[in-house]
Parts: C-alpha cells; structure tokens; sequence
C-alpha cells in the first residue's frame, strides 16, 4: 500500500481558558478521546470526539483541562510550565515527560545589543521540566476518562523521586560519557532533551531530542516502580544497570517522538536545533525483541532503522512534534495508521486562535 498523507484532516478545537492551545508536543489516545500536550503548559488536555464540521475527516473538542498540580506534587511552582514532550497510555495510566532540559533567554527586539547578550548567557531549569511521572485513568460519572490524583481502585498518581534541580535519573545522566557534557547545555543547543516517550512492558524508552553525536541519536531504557509516594530506578540486570543507551542512525537528526506498535518503534525525527529542516518518520522493526534479548549497557543500531516518511515543514512555523497510532475504529479501520500534530502552527493549519490542524498517514 503506499504511503500517504492527508494534510489537516484532523481539527482540534480548544477553549480560551485551555491549558493547551497550539505548540501541541505529545497525543495518546484513550478511545474516543484524545489526550494532548504542550509545551509551554503544565497540564494535559483532553478533547472528545465530534462529528466533522467541515472538511476534515476527525474533529476533537469540547476540551477538559487536568493541571498538573492538581495530579502531583510538582517539583517546581504550580504555575511554571512542565515543557511536556511525551505522552503514552497504557492500562489505564497516562504516563508524561518533560525535556529534563536547560532553557535559553532569547533577545528581544527593541533591547540594546549589551542587554540583549546578557539575555541570550542567561541559562535556566524550570523544576517542573524533570518530570516523568505516572497518573491514574478512571472513568467519570459520565462515562469520560478522567485523570485522577487518586484512583478507586487505590492507584495514586507518581513522579519519579527528584526535586526543582533535578530527579533520580538526571543525577545519573549527569556523569556518563556520553551524555553527561551536554547536560550543561540548554536543550536546543544539542544539549539534553528528551522529547520522546514510548512503553515496552515494564520498560520505559526516552528519546533525546539532543544531544546527537557524529551523527548518532540516543534512546535511553530504564525501568522505574512505585516505592511509596514516589517512583524508583529499577536495576536492569544483575550488574545494577539503571540504564541503557542505544544509538540509532536517523541521518543525523534527533527525537521528536516515539511510539511502539506491535513489535516496531516508530521515531518521529527532526533537527537538534531551532532551524527548518526535515522531519521524518523512521521504523526500527523488531524494536521490541531485539530491546528483550539486549544486555548491553550501550548498543548501535543502523542497519535495521529505516525511514518510511517525509513530513513537510515551514520556514519558522509547522515542525511536526507528536506522533500516535490512530485507533482503527475512529476511521473503521481505513485509509490511515497515524495522527501527527505541530508546534508553532501556521496560517495553513489554524482556524482563529483556537482551532489547529494535525495531518493522518497511511504507511506501508
């Protein structure tokens, strides 16, 4: 079957007061519903399937809000933004990551040249972009998903161990190799940032955005489990192994998202830095036993990694971010397998300030 894209066939209207509203970063779905994040929030919204308005093919709205302080103990203030990159559902629990990165100051138009340097030597870590954290689906009283602090059945929202400067697995990555000298420097300058979530059992797979080395692009597998109010680092193997690097060929580009389907990990890949550049969708088959059978602290991957799309992009505006399989039954089963959603949307993909457009794909 070919390969396929069917521009703004997906529209997803939110509300003024939506935590969410066009720089969407990650998607799952729960059904009929649709979760997404940005990042430039610290919540998640969920949008309900509606019937078609106009051309599109899927609509979404009637947006609900779920802050993230309302779920957790956040590292950081309540109203600081999470910088959310991933989202994945899996039995009934929305599992999120932030970028774990450093942000830099911009320059402004209108300030002196001597401001605007110290503007751009200014690094900071907003708290709550270390977060990878857990949280509890249950169904509501009108029969909508909701996310919950607490569950019925006993399970309870959790982050993994950490605070405003950092959690368990940041102060590992802090002294490897490989990654340990990019953690200084600020996500898109090819310093750290995750931007991809996907889940393999028990195992966890991030996706770095950056840093790419000569070329090569990072996974990182953990493995993590409730300790009380919080999660923990899991040992992966006797030797203690609380992590797992692996090194993929992706032309040179970085993670923008992650997704496994049956066996293959879908990568959703673009450029480490802010620039226009390609985005592609690579399949890396047998992704999923070739991670079971795996003991290495450190592999490369590049023969089997290959890419099956090219996603358009604009000068400044429409940089693919979120990448999801679509449920068959939201289309009967025809005609596409994937929902990608954008950061900074152009004209092209906006219907007013509150309306944007994602694209569906049918790969072979």
């Amino acid at each position: 079957m070919p390969q396929s894209r069917s521009a703004n066939a997906v529209r997803l209207e939110f509300a003024s007061a939506s935590l969410v509203h066009t720089n969407l970063s990650g998607a799952a779905f729960s059904g009929d519903f649709l979760w997404v994040a940005g990042d430039e929030a610290c919540g998640v919204d969920r949008l309900r399937r509606l019937d078609p308005a106009g051309a599109e093919r899927l609509r979404f709205g009637e947006a609900c809000d779920f802050a993230l302080a309302d779920l957790l103990d956040l590292p950081g203030a309540a109203d600081e933004e999470a910088d959310l990159e991933g989202l994945a559902v899996v039995d009934d629990w929305l599992w999120l990551v932030g970028s774990h990165g450093l942000k830099r100051k911009n320059i402004k138009t209108g300030r002196d040249d001597a401001e605007n340097a110290k503007r751009l030597a200014k690094l900071s870590l907003d708290g709550n972009r270390c977060l990878l954290a857990c949280v509890p689906i249950e169904v509501g009283a009108d029969g909508s998903p909701c996310l919950v602090r607490q569950a019925r059945d006993g399970r309870r929202a959790q982050r993994l161990k950490g605070d405003a400067e950092g959690n368990q697995l940041s102060r590992l990555l802090a002294e490897d190799p490989h990654i340990g000298p990019f953690m200084a420097i600020p996500g898109k300058d090819n310093g750290f940032d995750i931007e991809g979530l996907a889940i393999a059992g028990k195992r966890l797979l991030l996706g770095l955005r950056g840093p790419v080395l000569r070329g090569w692009s990072a996974l990182l597998e953990i493995e993590v489990e409730a300790r009380g109010e919080q999660l923990r680092l899991v040992a992966l193997d006797g030797a203690g192994s609380l992590y797992r690097k692996h090194f993929l060929q992706l032309q040179g580009l970085g993670v923008r998202d992650l997704h496994l389907r049956g066996d293959d990990l879908y990568i959703l890949a673009g450029p480490t830095m802010v620039l226009d550049g390609e985005i592609r969708l690579f399949r890396w088959p047998g992704a999923r036993a070739a991670l079971a059978a795996n003991s290495s602290p450190v592999r490369f991957e590049a023969a089997a990694v290959s890419e099956v799309f090219t996603l358009p992009h604009g000068q400044g505006c429409n940089r693919a971010e979120a990448l999801c399989a679509l449920p068959p039954e939201l289309l009967d089963g025809k005609s596409a397998d994937w929902l990608v959603l954008y950061d900074a949307p152009g004209d092209d993909r906006r219907d007013g300030e509150l309306t944007v457009f994602g694209d569906l794909l049918r790969c072979a």
